[in-house]
């Protein structure tokens, strides 16, 4: 029995001896805020529990010098500004009865406390909430307190740093702080310790089953808010709150002028309440009158803060930056010489196309960027490769962008890509390459998806276009004639393709060529049959239109065969993508949601190092995905 009664008295004795203000202690008393006023000064005087005073006999010295003083309980008084901030931990770390036990302490709180106290509430976890400022509407903190919800992380110190700039400068503050879990933030511990000494606020912790290093922490910042440390439970958490508030009512305000023999700023001051059974002393070392003004001579002490621009100043700044590169460009580039008259330009369309030419038909234009492209032009004039790589992938793609116009059309999206990722990462240099990256592979990768869906539609009208080429030779046409009734009669992109091999052939290209063009710009192995069953048949003769009739079967069976084993793979190929793109989508869903939870992994170099690796074992793993389900037919 008596070790069960140490375990239920110990902790409520403690919390009682610790929760009281104590910024400075006296014999049996504490001063917990000096106020100097023009009439004096104005003191609040913590008085122990259970201790009855004589409010009519109070004694006031400074530095010894006694002086005539009145007293009066603090609440009834409201004379000087009284202010409690609740801290409260809203971690995971919490969840059950923990959180339940805090929510009630808190509300016990609010329940007890002094009328004229303003309370202010700020919850911490991932982020720190400034849930409410401090009033005395006691409904408005009693729903506030309800409406806390748990979170990840536990950002303490930066909870600490928003729970002293809520209670503000003026009169008595307190801090009430509870936690159960150490800090994951990366504010410097020291800067939470330097703002609790420098505001003057008092500074209690409760702790909820913290180690040693939590315990050691949160110790220190009672100890810079002359206060203590509790070490409680959860089923003592509303004791110890209650304890907080009674200590808020127990206070006496006693006013008192300061004596004229006084001339310091600073002074001990004394005070004695007689008591019940002996009186209530209590003393501290506080600023009793103004400092001595400075002489009318002296110069007046400017201090002059440097200007903060606004958050849109770095938005204006690389707009500007863009808009500049973009005006510098224009002016650099040289004017265009005159139009070409039609023959000129009829001259150069032949050229182009004649077998044996590089690049395709240029058509001078008149809009206000011919210089620019005229000089993209002079670039892919000096670099044959790149002019043929471009050209090829915008013939395969459909396109009827120039290779120069391309070229332009691709810088742009760069410079803009790279502009829009500073803009987003509010000048993150990571974020921008990753942007312009995405810039420079974005329209290739464009053109590659326009490709393949075109080679696709190419390759399941085949079948079809040779059915209707045998057709017209059974009905005595002529295979240029054939074409022609696919130019009138087929769909797209064959009867497109088709159009070119009459324009070719028209200007000289044989028939033969033209149409090998047209299976390299596709790369269709099936159509490249096709050419080499006519030009066999030209050379050796036979019924070309059994023929076609013979490989337009063949052609609907392979893709017969090849929609079979797509819709067999199918589930696999669904998998890989959701494998593969839900990580970075599930990413730039944190970024835009949760920026500041997820902008470490771009600020900290441990987080880059995170992201290279995780890209690296994802781009293994797409790579090894996509070998899987890829069956060729």
């Amino acid at each position: 029995m008596p070790a069960l009664v140490r375990r239920v008295l110990l902790p409520l004795v403690a919390s009682l001896a610790v929760l009281v203000p104590s910024a400075a202690l006296g014999a049996d008393g504490s001063i917990t805020h000096v106020e100097p006023t023009a009439d004096g000064l104005q003191v609040l005087v913590a008085v122990p529990e259970g201790v009855e005073v004589d409010l009519d006999a109070v004694t006031v010295t400074v530095d010894g010098v006694e002086t005539t003083a009145t007293a009066a309980p603090a609440e009834a008084a409201a004379a000087v500004r009284r202010t409690a901030v609740l801290a409260i931990d809203t971690s995971n770390s919490m969840r059950g009865d923990r959180f339940g036990s805090a929510k009630a302490a808190a509300l016990t709180f609010i329940r007890t406390a002094p009328t004229d106290v303003e309370i202010g509430i700020v919850s911490f976890a991932g982020t720190v909430d400034e849930a409410l400022a401090p009033t005395t509407d006691r409904d408005a903190a009693r729903e506030v307190v309800r409406s806390l919800t748990l979170s990840q992380q536990t950002m303490l110190h930066d909870g600490v740093l928003a729970a002293v700039e809520l209670a503000g400068s003026e009169g008595q503050r307190s801090l009430l702080v509870l936690s159960d879990g150490a800090d994951t933030s990366d504010t410097p511990f020291e800067d939470v310790t330097a703002a609790v000494e420098d505001s003057g606020v008092i500074l209690n912790a409760v702790a909820l089953d913290q180690g040693e290093t939590a315990l050691a922490a949160l110790q220190d910042l009672a100890n810079a808010g002359n206060g203590r440390l509790v070490e409680s439970s959860r089923t003592a958490l509303e004791e110890a709150f209650s304890q907080e508030a009674d200590a808020l009512a127990r206070q006496v305000l006693v006013t008192a002028p300061v004596p004229s023999g006084v001339t310091a700023s600073q002074a001990t001051v004394e005070i004695t309440l007689a008591g019940d059974v002996e009186p209530v002393v209590a003393q501290a070392f506080a600023t009793v009158q103004a400092a001595t003004a400075v002489p009318a001579t002296a110069p007046p002490v400017v201090e002059q803060d440097g200007w903060v621009p606004p958050s849109w100043v770095m938005y204006a700044g690389v707009g500007t930056l863009g808009l500049g590169l973009v005006a510098l460009v224009v002016l650099l580039v040289p004017r265009g010489p005159a139009p070409l008259t039609a023959e000129e330009r009829l001259s150069r369309y032949t050229e182009a196309t004649t077998p044996g030419s590089s690049g395709g038909p240029r058509v001078d234009a008149d809009q206000a960027l011919a210089s620019a492209k005229d000089a993209a032009a002079g670039v892919l004039r000096r670099n044959k490769s790149l002019d043929a790589r471009i050209t090829h992938r915008l013939e395969g793609a459909g396109s009827e962008l120039k290779s120069s116009e391309w070229l332009l059309v691709h810088t742009a999206v760069f410079v803009v890509a790279g502009l829009v990722g500073l803009l987003l990462g509010r000048g993150n240099i990571v974020l921008g390459l990753l942007f312009l990256v995405l810039g420079g592979l974005g329209p290739w990768l464009y053109l590659g998806i326009r490709t393949s869906r075109r080679r696709k539609a190419f390759n399941s009208l085949l079948p079809d276009t040779l059915q209707l080429m045998s057709g017209s030779l059974a009905a005595g046409l002529s295979l240029a004639q054939s074409v022609d009734t696919i130019v009138r009669e087929g769909a797209d992109p064959v009867a497109t393709e088709f159009k070119r091999v009459l324009v070719e052939t028209r200007l000289g290209v044989p028939l033969e060529d033209a149409l090998e063009g047209v299976a390299e710009r596709f790369e269709s192995k099936d159509f490249e049959w096709v050419v080499m069953a006519i030009k066999i048949q030209r050379q050796v003769g036979g019924n070309l239109a059994e023929l076609l009739d013979t490989v337009a079967a063949t052609m609907r069976e392979r893709e017969y065969l090849r929609r079979q084993v797509a819709a067999l793979a199918a589930e696999g190929k669904l998998s890989a993508w959701v494998l593969g793109g839900l990580p970075p989508v599930f990413m730039l869903y944190l970024f835009v949601s949760q920026r500041d939870y997820v902008i470490v992994m771009f600020t900290e170099p441990l987080g880059i190092l995170m992201m290279v690796g995780a890209a690296v074992i994802l781009s293994v793993g797409v790579f090894w995905m996509s070998k899987l389900v890829k069956v060729e037919v």
